[in-house]
């Protein structure tokens, strides 16, 4: 498994974390096996925006003896008085929710305490009136709550509330349907979500991917928004390639679900390239790098997508990109225009005429 750090927080997050949708349906025994299975094979991040209140007994039984050892989101608004998930910005039912997953979870702290479900401001705007925030604020004042998150498929919402600067991770969809406005949770232009992610690596705030694969849709090519299935694996690394991505979240069935999503860690460069992807970009997103790297190899050496991505958040205002790029071995001005990586290019960047532009910012 590899790791990244939430620069917020200091917590090390593995690439591949869990969702817990469906997990329960497996039954109780499966499911603890499942989840027993993922900490062995090194994953330690789980979201608790469960499908049934069901799962949260689960979790104790696998987890209580070595709660230190992993990451829990729990989300401030998810509703569980039914059995099944639901929504409330009702204040008791958001602490009788969060006192019985503490109770279930047997554990007595939060690592993450999420604002929950934020896709429009009226949305917020309850969530403050009716006291659920200063409830998650208390409870983190008195070490209940370790960090704060939040959860929005909306970017215009996601931006707002980050103004705030309590947030230190975002749960946001992430997939290449919702990047190009196709599918039910995509909100925002390209370059709408494109602000999210600059933002989010600006700030030092993580982010994990819910909705990889679209509810499943990205995977089947007749429900697949462009009539071709992609793997989860190229829909798993076209997540984490965003900028402030720490971890995915995919669901999974059973164990041997579970074995297979962290066998992402060992799989080929062919078997996650994206690039396909290239070929379903509407107009606004052609020409716009997305640091998948399907131009390497450079014959001078240059990371031409990590380039890139630091040359876009510097121009936004990071200090640690340009300290970042500063740093590298092998800048932008050491392109030779060969136009390799033109040729290659999925989404037909100008790479060489970037590299020059690039440089010339830096100044190497």
């Amino acid at each position: 498994m590899r790791y990244r750090v939430n620069r917020r927080t200091g917590d090390r997050v593995s690439e591949i974390g869990l969702g817990t949708a469906y997990l329960y349906e497996a039954g109780a025994d499966e499911a603890v096996r499942a989840l027993t299975r993922a900490r062995e094979l090194g994953i330690n991040y789980f979201d608790l925006a469960a499908g049934d209140g069901a799962m949260f007994p689960m979790f104790g039984e696998a987890f209580a003896g070595v709660r230190d050892g992993v990451i829990y989101q729990i989300h401030f608004g998810a509703d569980y008085s039914k059995g099944t998930y639901g929504w409330s910005l009702d204040l008791d039912t958001v602490k009788r929710s969060v006192d019985r997953q503490l109770r279930d979870l047997k554990t007595d702290y939060i690592n993450y305490g999420f604002i929950h479900c934020q896709d429009e401001l009226k949305d917020w705007e309850t969530y403050r009136k009716n006291g659920v925030f200063d409830y998650l604020m208390s409870l983190k004042d008195e070490g209940v709550v370790r960090h704060v998150g939040l959860s929005s498929h909306t970017p215009s919402v996601i931006l707002e509330i980050l103004k705030t600067d309590v947030v230190d991770m975002l749960m946001f969809s992430i997939n290449p349907a919702y990047e190009y406005n196709r599918g039910e949770y995509a909100f925002g232009a390209v370059d709408e979500r494109a602000a999210v992610y600059a933002e989010c690596e600006k700030r030092g705030v993580g982010i994990s991917v819910m909705k990889p694969f679209s509810g499943g849709q990205l995977l089947d090519e007749k429900t697949s928004p462009f009539g071709v299935a992609l793997t989860p694996y190229q829909c798993i690394r076209y997540a984490l390639d965003r900028p402030g991505v720490l971890t995915v979240l995919p669901g999974a069935a059973n164990t041997e679900e579970v074995e297979r999503l962290a066998a992402y860690c060992d799989a080929t460069d062919e078997e996650t390239d994206y690039s396909v992807v290239g070929t379903f970009a509407p107009p606004e997103a052609e020409g716009k790098c997305v640091y998948c790297n399907h131009c390497a190899p450079c014959p001078m050496g240059i990371d031409i997508g990590l380039v890139n991505k630091y040359f876009d958040l510097a121009k936004i205002g990071d200090s640690l990109a340009a300290d970042h790029y500063a740093k590298l071995d092998v800048t932008a001005s050491s392109c030779v225009s060969c136009g390799h990586c033109d040729s290659r290019c999925p989404f037909s960047v100008a790479q060489s005429e970037r590299m020059t532009e690039i440089a010339e910012y830096f100044g190497k």
